[in-house]
């Protein structure tokens, strides 16, 4: 946790934060943090800043914050995912997050299966609280969207196209060609990529059909076959490092 991250409702009008929960335990036993010391604090969508800590009685951790910086800017890569295996999803939240995405969408691809999407892996509360724990060892505190859509031919026919607009669209598929370094370097400084990664299975033959037909362009990790988390882990980092060199004055 590099970074303690606060709901805007905890921050009082005298930047006064109080924690009674797993936050207030980091500061303790991990960072061993005591009355008087400063601490990297942040907002949930909101700005950066330092904090002193005013008191612990061991049951309650109050903090005086004090804001210093604008929010971070906030990724320019989305992510598409098939919906995988329970407890690999609860392991990507804060995964994705820590490595840098402005918005997830979960889909049923052919090969998720659709108890899945009862999993209490996907309440809002939950994955909130995951994401926020990618974010504070990330230091960023802007939340990803996310969105879960459980019919694959319905999202991609009619709700697809309420996201982005996209500069280039890729889906990942074992045996593609390498990843399009080039190609990202030259786009905008503006410009958003969505990256769509499939089930542990892969996708089937017709939903690769219908990423071609809405202009997605096949992609690869390399010569070896990943498992999911991988796949995004490796695919956010490539396309994240890309756009922030075409962001970079010559």
């Amino acid at each position: 946790m590099n970074l303690i991250l606060l709901e805007p409702g905890e921050v009082q009008a005298d930047g006064v934060a109080c924690l009674r929960d797993e936050r207030a335990e980091h500061v303790r036993s991990v960072l061993r943090a005591a009355p008087g010391d400063c601490l990297r604090v942040g907002v949930v969508d909101g700005a950066v800043g330092e904090a002193v800590v005013l008191t612990d009685n061991g049951a309650e951790l109050c903090l005086q914050c004090r804001w210093i910086g604008a929010p971070p800017a906030a990724p320019r890569v989305d992510l598409l995912l098939a919906m995988p295996r329970p407890k690999v999803m609860n392991r990507l939240w804060p995964t994705v997050a820590t490595v840098g995405v402005g918005r997830i969408m979960i889909v049923r691809a052919w090969k998720s299966e659709r108890p899945y999407f009862d999993s209490h892996m996907l309440e809002p509360a939950h994955v909130r609280r995951r994401l926020i724990e990618g974010l504070q060892q990330a230091r960023d505190t802007r939340l990803p969207r996310v969105s879960v859509h459980r019919q694959f031919k319905k999202f991609m026919e009619d709700e697809l196209a309420d996201f982005g607009p996209y500069a280039l669209r890729l889906v990942a598929h074992p045996g593609a060609g390498d990843f399009p370094h080039g190609q990202l370097r030259e786009l905008g400084a503006e410009a958003r990529v969505l990256v769509a990664v499939g089930p542990e299975g892969g996708w089937t033959e017709y939903e690769l059909e219908q990423f071609a037909a809405r202009g997605f362009e096949r992609v690869g990790c390399g010569p070896r076959v990943l498992r999911t988390e991988v796949a995004c882990s490796v695919l956010l980092v490539l396309a994240n490092e890309a756009l922030n060199e075409a962001s970079m004055p010559d």
